[in-house]
């Protein structure tokens, strides 16, 4: 039969090098094409045999088989579905992803590791584990067989043979026939992707343990799933997908340098990638499971996806599905408890992140507050406990529960027996400035200047007047303290303390300060414009601001008050949630007043100090003496 040769125009010669040497980087790809096309020709045969019985006649069994012959450094891949015709041939000549019926691959030297058993089993895992037909390795062994020993058998020339009956009794054997083992080479088809899709079964069909046993083998988690979606999406765009959620998080969930492989990616059970970071948003890269789409477009080489519309549709289903997932979990208490307890930062993430979503993960933010501080809130659990008279939601940053539980800011809130929430989780202060209500309710930060309380008109009129008699008190302390303080006012929001530090509305909170400042690459510069100018805030009721009012009263220039406001200014620090600037000048501020107490000369500290020891022996021997007594 006479052969006919076709060859590449030029400039697909071109292409195909081109093509090889850049978007083939991962050389292993190549299995998992040659296999992707036998997989497309055992569709087309199957597709055909629908109308025409006599397309499986010469070949019934549907199947890809890999042979790898060492010897010869050749690799052949065969499947049993339609080839390309003489037609076929010519139209697709240089077209990539057309299958053939058998392809054989001369290696080079240093590809040799794509014959070893080892090295395909490993591509095929990886790649074509899902492939709807079988997928056959042809492997050879060294085995031993047991064999008639030949030289037993001979007999003598021109011997009459013995003459040998049939008995149906099977334990009526020959026991004298003597045996030896021999070695033989033995080549058998291996199936390399039993395990099937279970995504592509109805869920109703599927157990919990087939579920698990799917999730441990998906993430190589020893534990069980907390919970699991498997959803399909059906209509202009398809695809399917399994979701979960692990029960406990990895200790380096938010390492920045990690390769993200939460969402493997199949195109028609084939695996493209397990790092797309356009599939999920990054504050959801807890959530582990597949996607696999029947329509996604991918590039020449199916490595790189290309970024478009059907992508975009795909991670807005998955972000709804995983949305609704939370809302399964939060049924149940415990679990959600557990779940939080893991994963609570990730949804503050994706209130700083995402926008679209940050009303429905608003809802499962949980806090601690005035009124529970043992069990987490909800946000929904606050405005069912709001009087009728409180307008908004107020809330609280700080370092610790202790170090808010009991904050000056909190005290007129009490009295009223209004509900604050006590953030003290470090992405909370992030959180918090990207959520400003909640169903219809502001979220205010009581400690921040402009807190407005509803009061009645009698206590409009008192403060009023309570703002004119303390007017010279705050000029002589804003006097004192300069630009430590934008300004001093008399205070709506303490009962008990005699002052509170507060801060700009549009800034940084104390507690975000502190963050900030703690932050090793931070830019120094900002700080210069986002530390909020602090306003200090008097309580009119308290005894030392109404002593202090008299002191200034009677002589503006006295120095205890100008003492005494800079110790109270660095007290207000320390309570409202800032960090000493100065720290040594307090220590001898409060070192003083110490000395002061105990009625000590501080000049005579020095004298006071080589005491002999005497007299202390003496006064040891006196409480003794008192003991006994």
């Amino acid at each position: 039969m006479a052969t006919e040769s076709f060859g590449f125009q030029a400039e697909i010669s071109q292409l195909l090098d081109l093509i090889i040497n850049t978007f083939y980087s991962n050389k292993e790809i190549f299995l998992r094409e040659l296999i992707s096309n036998g997989s497309d020709a055992l569709d087309k045969i199957r597709y055909a045999s629908l109308t025409d019985p006599t397309a499986l006649e010469a070949e019934k069994d549907l199947y890809i088989r890999i042979v790898p012959d060492k010897e010869n450094k050749i690799l052949s891949i065969r499947d049993t579905g339609v080839g390309m015709t003489k037609a076929d041939m010519v139209n697709n000549l240089g077209t990539i992803a057309k299958s053939g019926t058998k392809i054989k691959l001369y290696l080079k030297e240093d590809q040799l590791e794509y014959l070893e058993e080892k090295k395909i089993k490993e591509i095929v895992k990886k790649h074509s584990e899902f492939i709807s037909y079988p997928i056959q390795l042809a492997v050879t062994k060294e085995v031993e067989k047991e064999v008639e020993d030949d030289e037993e058998e001979e007999v003598v020339e021109g011997e009459e043979k013995p003459k040998i009956e049939e008995v149906e009794d099977e334990d009526d054997k020959p026991k004298d026939k003597k045996t030896k083992k021999v070695k033989e080479q033995e080549t058998t088809n291996e199936e390399l992707n039993k395990t099937k899709p279970i995504w592509t079964r109805n869920p109703s069909d599927i157990t919990p343990e087939e579920y698990g046993s799917f999730y441990k083998s998906l993430t190589n988690d020893w534990e069980e799933h907390l919970a699991v979606k498997h959803f399909s999406v059906e209509g202009q765009l398809e695809f399917k997908a399994i979701l979960y959620i692990p029960k406990r998080a990895p200790f380096d969930l938010f390492e920045s340098k990690k390769k993200r492989n939460n969402i493997k990616l199949y195109v028609r059970r084939v695996f493209i990638m397990d790092d797309c970071e356009d599939l999920i948003p990054e504050y959801l890269n807890f959530v582990k499971g597949i996607v696999d789409s029947e329509d996604l477009p991918l590039n020449i080489s199916r490595e790189t996806l290309q970024q478009n519309k059907i992508l975009k549709v795909i991670r807005k289903n998955i972000v709804k599905k995983c949305m609704d997932l939370l809302s399964e979990i939060a049924e149940d208490k415990d679990n959600f408890a557990k779940f939080y307890e893991a994963f609570g930062k990730n949804l503050k993430l994706g209130i700083h992140e995402d926008a679209q979503n940050r009303s429905k993960l608003a809802e499962f933010l949980r806090f601690f507050s005035t009124k529970s501080s043992e069990e987490q809130v909800s946000l929904k659990d606050y405005i069912t406990r709001m009087p009728e008279v409180q307008k908004s939601i107020y809330y609280l940053t700080g370092e610790s529960l202790a170090a808010t539980r009991d904050s000056p800011f909190l005290e007129v809130l009490k009295k009223k027996g209004f509900e604050v929430l006590l953030l003290v989780d470090p992405i909370d202060e992030y959180a918090i400035t990207q959520l400003k209500e909640f169903e219809g309710k502001k979220l205010v930060c009581v400690s921040k200047e402009g807190l407005e309380l509803e009061e009645t008109d009698e206590e409009k009129v008192a403060r009023e007047a309570e703002v004119a008699a303390f007017t010279d008190l705050c000029t002589v302390i804003k006097d004192a303290l300069g630009d430590k303080v934008e300004k001093v006012i008399i205070s709506n929001r303490i009962v008990d303390s005699p002052c509170v530090l507060v801060t700009g509305q549009f800034g940084w909170s104390s507690n975000m300060e502190r963050i900030m400042k703690a932050q090793a690459l931070r830019d120094s510069s900002m700080s210069s414009y986002m530390a909020s100018k602090k306003t200090l805030e008097l309580n009119p009721t308290n005894a030392i601001i109404k002593e202090l009012k008299r002191k200034v009263a009677e002589d503006k220039a006295d120095k205890s008050v100008r003492d005494l406001t800079y110790l109270l200014f660095e007290t207000a620090l320390l309570t409202s949630g800032f960090v000493l600037d100065e720290p040594t000048s307090f220590a001898k501020r409060i070192n003083r007043m110490i000395a002061l107490g105990l009625d000590v000369d501080e000049d005579e500290e020095e004298d006071a100090e080589p005491a002999t020891e005497a007299p202390a022996a003496e006064a040891a021997s006196t409480s003794a003496m008192e003991e006994i007594d």
